[in-house]
């Protein structure tokens, strides 16, 4: 058994039930349930239907994120995020680099990384050299005036939370960040890369061995080990390359707001909404949302 979700941007509001009606009944799915008006409904399906990929790239046009997921195991016990453009708005590696005046260079490293063009350690080690000589102090600054959190992240986190779930941020950036990020929306771990400092300025090295994929994946499996949990426990969700290992391997694995080779390979898909519909994927209704 399955469960069609369609969901919209929260600012938009724009799923109107003649759409989800027409689905429902072409699918010849059950009932449809509101999780929030004009932003989220719901039915059941007793198979997966074989246009899906169609229908899917349809209301994606209109704004509307389509996704099928299956009854069991629906709600998940921990939330694996990336950090960069996934729980924040931004690159901390690009506003960095903006701050050291080598911003377009930088950023346009990040987008070959990130959309699986060239690897990524490489990408980071190339781009952390560029900040070679920058006050360690500016730091402090980019997360005070330039770090906001993705809409809908303290949510997220806080409702899975509340019903028994547990956090990690899993990031291919940096402990500086990630630490504070961490604590701003309740997470319970937060791993990362570290930038290396020597006389309050940063030497153009980050520490070894870099954190990227595999190291995403191999939180997975400690954080699941750890907690006595299967991995089709897990919702993992990210936009860039790095993050496929450990969408591909949890149980419900989100590409939010992603490159193309990602969405491409993801199972689950959001384009429009934003953090909150993750947690509507797992069934939670508006009404059951905290923070």
């Amino acid at each position: 058994m399955y469960v069609t979700v369609l969901t919209a941007s929260p600012d938009a509001a724009i799923l109107e039930a003649h759409l989800v009606e027409a689905l429902r009944n072409g699918w010849g799915g059950g009932a449809a349930r509101w999780l929030a008006r004009g932003g989220a409904a719901e039915f059941d399906l007793p198979a997966m239907p074989d246009n899906l990929a169609t229908v899917r790239a349809e209301l994606d046009g209109l704004g509307v994120d389509l996704n099928v997921v299956p009854v069991a195991g629906r709600r998940k016990r921990l939330l694996l995020a990336d950090m960069d453009s996934t729980m924040i708005q931004q690159e901390c590696v690009d506003e960095l680099a903006a701050e050291a005046g080598v911003g377009p260079r930088v950023a346009a490293i990040t987008a070959r990384a990130m959309n699986g063009e060239i690897g990524f350690e490489g990408a980071l080690r190339e781009r952390v050299a560029l900040l070679a000589g920058l006050d360690a102090s500016v730091i402090d600054k980019v997360l005070a005036e330039r770090i906001t959190p993705m809409p809908g992240g303290g949510t997220l986190v806080a409702t899975m939370k509340a019903h028994g779930a547990r956090a990690a941020l899993v990031s291919g950036g940096f402990t500086v960040f990630t630490e504070a990020v961490s604590a701003r929306l309740g997470f319970d771990w937060n791993r990362a890369n570290t930038l290396l400092v020597a006389d309050g300025k940063l030497t153009g090295a980050p520490g070894e061995p870099i954190l990227g994929r595999a190291a995403k994946v191999a939180a997975l499996e400690e954080l699941t080990a750890e907690m006595g949990i299967a991995e089709a426990d897990v919702l993992a969700v990210g936009d860039g390359a790095n993050d496929l290992g450990m969408l591909t391997r949890a149980g419900m694995g989100v590409a939010l707001h992603a490159k193309p080779a990602v969405q491409a390979e993801a199972r689950y898909r959001i384009n429009h909404g934003d953090l909150t519909a993750l947690l509507y994927l797992q069934g939670y209704r508006q009404a059951d949302f905290v923070g």
